[in-house]
């Protein structure tokens, strides 16, 4: 349809559209013609992901909730009693916290082919109602094993959602969409932070010689997790033929032609090894996977003895578990600034580096607060609390990275690769806080500050790396006749079609090809 003809009716149905254009007696079932480009308006394109924002995007939303706050809870079940309890002694708590991440690393090597060769709403239902079963099952526990295989069981259901979840997100969004969608659901790191200390703040209060306060909290949680099984199963579109929420076959594939200029390729179900290859050889897969792995050792930390350092402060178990409400509120700054400055200015690569330093002073902030003969209570607050910009680094970097990879198998096996990197972290981090350091853990912040520092250097060497894949690209493009300097349209705020003879059936934005094959790949900074 000419400008001009959606000038005189923008609001217009998408089956009215398609008869301007000459096509007649289009049930809406009816596929377009072949080899015909769909067309997309920018007020079609607002359409199609306010939709998809409502109906998917709140899904995930809630379900990474749900991750977050039964992961988040354990901490808290430590400022009551659960250590006392089961009778933990020296490393168990820590090992304990880093027994989800080592689930989550046995997990990865089969991630990445699942999560292409198995439908999404399968996947993600099965894997919801087992973890949940986990976490409710933690409440019965009576000694340190049954709590390390309710742990373990915990991470391994777990262990696949950041990769499903930017799979998911690289499919439905456009790469300039991208970084705030991530954001959408990685705050939730934040709600359930507070959400955890306000309901764990109400268990407190219950007195029972036979039913303990951690309990409650563990149970809760289980189950609220378990009764979300059936709302994905009923709710989640395995892909576009399976979205509900579009109203006939034609929107479905309006809402696939705005994707194109992703240049990222999207649906296939076939596991292709060559990608697998390419991932390990690619430098970018490396760096992306330390770009996870640092900030999760800070970030694993504070989700971990978060708690536990403030209760060291002096501070009653109850006005503990409040006093971390601003770290989760800080960590929803953290978040919101990096993901929206991705967004703003289209490099990730600044956010990072800011949130980074940020969090550098926090920690710097708190180690001097506790090298004092008695610690300063206001300093190491402050500090604490800086420190909740980490959790903004992780958003910045998934997002990073699927608009920076193509081809569905390499993109699932850099994810989970990635994943690894995450998990790596996570279980290292509590680690570096060992018990007989208590309360203050001068050795582990020593070593957070350094990991910071070197975050800082991972971010820019990625920029280089990207830099040189850039300029081969330009080169191939040259060599082939090609225009050398291409507009990544994808990245634009406003929707702007690709031209109709870049829809051909030869185009590579609709080819199942990795960045590295796809010539016209653009990346991103």
């Amino acid at each position: 349809m000419s400008a001009q003809t959606a000038a005189v009716i923008p609001h217009a149905s998408a089956d009215e559209k398609y008869a301007i254009e000459g096509i007649e007696d289009v049930e809406q079932s009816d596929k377009p013609d072949e080899g015909r480009q769909v067309v997309v308006t920018a007020e079609d394109d607002k359409r199609i992901r306010r939709k998809t924002d409502r109906y998917l995007l709140s899904l995930l939303v809630w379900v990474y909730f749900l991750q977050i706050y039964d992961k988040t809870v354990f901490g808290y079940g430590n400022t009551y009693g659960l250590s006392t309890d089961l009778g933990l002694v020296k490393r168990q708590y820590s090992l304990l916290s880093s027994m989800t991440s080592i689930a989550t690393l046995a997990w990865q090597p089969f991630s990445a082919y699942i999560i292409v060769r198995v439908n999404h709403r399968y996947f993600m239902t099965v894997c919801v109602f087992c973890w949940g079963t986990a976490a409710a099952c933690m409440a019965a526990s009576n000694g340190y094993g049954s709590i390390l295989a309710c742990r373990f069981l915990l991470g391994l259901f777990e262990a696949a959602n950041i990769p499903l979840f930017s799979m998911i997100t690289s499919t439905w969004y456009r790469r300039s969409e991208q970084p705030l969608r991530v954001c959408a659901w990685f705050i939730q790191n934040s709600s359930a932070t507070i959400i955890a200390a306000l309901i764990s703040y109400g268990f407190g209060h219950i007195e029972s010689e036979s039913w303990r306060p951690w309990q409650s909290i563990y149970l809760s949680a289980g189950l609220i997790t378990v009764f979300t099984a059936p709302l994905i199963w009923f709710r989640l579109p395995a892909d576009y033929s399976e979205a509900k929420f579009f109203e006939n076959e034609y929107e479905r594939e309006q809402a696939i032609e705005r994707l194109r200029a992703n240049q990222t390729g999207g649906g296939s179900r076939n596991f292709r090894w060559t990608h697998v290859k390419e991932m390990f050889m690619d430098p970018k897969s490396w760096v992306f996977a330390a770009l996870v792995c640092i900030p999760n050792m800070g970030a694993h930390v504070a989700n971990t003895f978060g708690p536990t350092l403030i209760k060291g402060f002096g501070f009653e178990p109850k006005v503990a578990t409040l006093l971390n409400i601003p770290f989760g509120v800080m960590q929803a700054i953290g978040i919101f600034f990096g993901s929206y400055g991705a967004y703003r200015f289209k490099y990730k690569s600044i956010p990072l580096v800011v949130l980074t330093l940020v969090a550098l002073a926090g920690a710097i902030m708190l180690y001097i607060a506790n090298t004092k003969s008695k610690v300063q209570l206001g300093l190491a607050l402050a500090g604490y609390y800086l420190g909740g910009a980490l959790f903004g680094v992780s958003p910045v970097v998934y997002s990073w990275t699927i608009a920076n990879v193509g081809g569905q198998t390499k993109k699932s096996t850099m994810l989970s690769f990635m994943n690894i990197g995450t998990a790596t972290g996570q279980m290292t981090g509590p680690l570096l806080l060992n018990a007989v350091d208590a309360p203050r853990y001068l050795p582990g912040l020593r070593s957070l500050m350094i990991s910071q520092g070197l975050l800082v250097c991972c971010v820019g060497l990625q920029v280089v790396v990207i830099y040189l894949s850039n300029k081969r690209h330009r080169a191939r493009r040259a060599a082939a006749g090609k225009t050398e300097q291409v507009h990544d349209i994808s990245m634009d705020r406003n929707y702007n079609q690709v031209p109709a003879a870049g829809a051909s059936a030869n185009n590579a934005g609709d080819q199942d090809l990795t960045d590295w094959e796809n010539e016209d790949f653009v990346y991103v900074y």
